[in-house]
């Protein structure tokens, strides 16, 4: 080390300064990685803090994803002015690579295989092994199918050739496998069907976005039957859960938008142990009158599991066959707002959080072991709970917003308490609101669906695609697969062996 100093007195001095700003560098990348953990941090806290405090889920990923790209930036600064990057183990997803990839290797060898010693000859006495995910840009490829026509050279009356194969696009150029493509891109991953084209035309596919538009209205013909067995079965279930969002639609006639519907019918009996598979079916509407939803569910018969929204009341009460059970999340987002300034809002939520604390525990459990506990620990906390809330609803401003938070609780009691004598029944409504969520990321990417029919197609595709989601099989595969089948004339009477359900092993 002492033979690489400098012997002249300048030239040390040169070398100290060039540490110096070297370190004081250092000293600032490493307070620029501090303050992005912070902001990391105070991003997670939003995520996991008071619903009140917490960011759109779309927001937080953003603020995320570029905050958390600073901040590799500057712990690569740091690494760069400390010369430590090869010594500090990097903070990285590093699972092994899933074994079905195909592999190409390369050997990265010696050139000399002389001994740099003796001269003598090397051996190989073991090796280094990485893997290192790469990949292909989209590569597009071309299938041609021939058809060879032959003839008889006795009579020349008879001309034989195989039929052409069915294709869910006649005489057009995608395979059922591009059109799935699309599919996914635009339902599952939210890209518009204009970024689509552009995106091809990188590759020097040169495709109009209403080309791409026609590929999806015909494949959602063939899949709305799909839609509409999964929706039958559903109305055949003995509980349901119900919500439903905006869906903003292109209106002509007045040059703008108009709001239409996407209801979402959900079934998920997993957390008693049912092993019926869940299931999710959309429909749109025109509009968010209470006759939908009747419409919808057809002659069900059950409990069906809704936020506090009138329709589904008015539903109840001109089908007596139909129980509403109430969601304590709506209940609970109500007084999240108050808390930071109200007691009783805290007082409410803490007792919420112990009925939440007791489901987390059932969970999995029979329904008649979830009704059991319930019975046993949760019917004293809300018995209680309505007798705190009925007294401090006295006690209040008839006009506040903690009276109206308690207004909402105490006129929906029924509801929010038919958990207690039945195991079945959820907590909340969340089950439905996550299969919800994905049509809002569509909205905010998508904008508007061009009529109400697009709505609908919107709605059949966003079925099945959520569906293989939540059989946790891939969208594109199963699409790729079902449209073939389709298109082939898979009979009517058995879509029900087409379902994603189906497909799990």
């Amino acid at each position: 080390m002492e033979a690489d100093l400098p012997n002249d007195v300048e030239a040390l001095r040169a070398l100290v300064l060039e540490q110096a700003r070297e370190l004081d560098a250092l000293k600032v990348f490493q307070a620029e990685v501090e303050r992005l953990k912070a902001i990391i941090e105070a991003l997670q806290r939003h995520r996991f803090g008071r619903r009140s405090e917490q960011l759109d889920p779309d927001q937080f990923e953003l603020a995320l994803e570029e905050v958390e790209t600073a901040l590799a930036q500057a712990q690569h600064a740091v690494d760069k002015a400390s010369r430590a990057s090869a010594d500090r183990p990097r903070k990285a997803n590093r699972g092994s690579l899933p074994p079905h990839l195909e592999r190409i290797e390369q050997v990265v060898d010696v050139e000399d295989k002389a001994c740099p010693c003796c001269g003598g000859a090397l051996h190989q006495i073991g090796e280094d092994v990485a893997e290192r995910l790469d990949v292909v840009p989209t590569t597009f490829r071309v299938l041609v199918t021939r058809r060879p026509r032959y003839g008889c050279r006795s009579c020349e009356g008879a001309i034989v050739q195989a039929p052409a194969p069915a294709r869910i696009v006649e005489g057009g150029i995608p395979t059922e496998a591009l059109i799935a493509q699309v599919l996914v891109a635009k339902y599952a991953d939210h890209l518009p069907l204009y970024r689509q084209a552009q995106i091809y035309a990188r590759q020097g596919i040169q495709l109009d976005r209403s080309t791409l538009a026609d590929w999806v209205g015909r494949a959602a013909w063939y899949l709305r039957p799909l839609r509409d067995q999964i929706l039958e079965r559903l109305r055949r279930s003995e509980r349901l859960f119900a919500d439903e969002t905006t869906a903003p639609v292109l209106d002509p006639g007045r040059g703008r938008t108009k709001t239409g519907q996407l209801w979402a019918y959900a079934r998920d009996d997993r957390p008693w142990g049912s092993e019926d598979p869940p299931m999710v079916a959309y429909v749109y509407a025109a509009d968010r009158k209470g006759e939908r939803a009747e419409a919808h569910l057809g002659d069900f018969a059950g409990i069906l599991q809704v936020d506090g929204f009138g329709g589904y009341a008015a539903l109840a009460r001109r089908r007596q066959q139909v129980s509403l059970a109430f969601c304590w999340a709506h209940v609970r987002r109500k007084f999240y707002e108050l808390a930071e300034s109200s007691p009783v809002a805290a007082e409410v939520l803490r007792r919420i959080a112990m009925l939440y604390a007791i489901e987390d525990e059932v969970r999995g459990s029979s329904a008649k072991q979830r009704r059991a506990v319930r019975a046993e620990r949760a019917r004293v906390i809300v018995d209680d709970l309505h007798i705190y809330l009925a007294a401090r609803l006295r006690q209040v401003s008839a006009k506040s917003k903690l009276a109206d938070a308690i207004r909402y609780a105490l006129t929906r009691w029924a509801g929010l308490t038919l958990f207690l004598d039945d195991g079945r029944v959820e907590l909340d409504s969340n089950t439905v609101e996550r299969s919800v969520r994905p049509l809002a990321l569509n909205r905010k990417n998508a904008l508007f669906a061009g009529s109400d029919e697009g709505g609908d197609n919107w709605a059949v595709i966003a079925t099945v695609i959520e569906n293989c989601k939540i059989s946790g099989i891939n969208p594109h595969a199963w699409l790729t697969e079902t449209l073939t089948k389709l298109a082939h004339g898979h009979p009517a009477n058995k879509v029900g062996e087409l379902m994603p359900w189906t497909a799990v092993a």
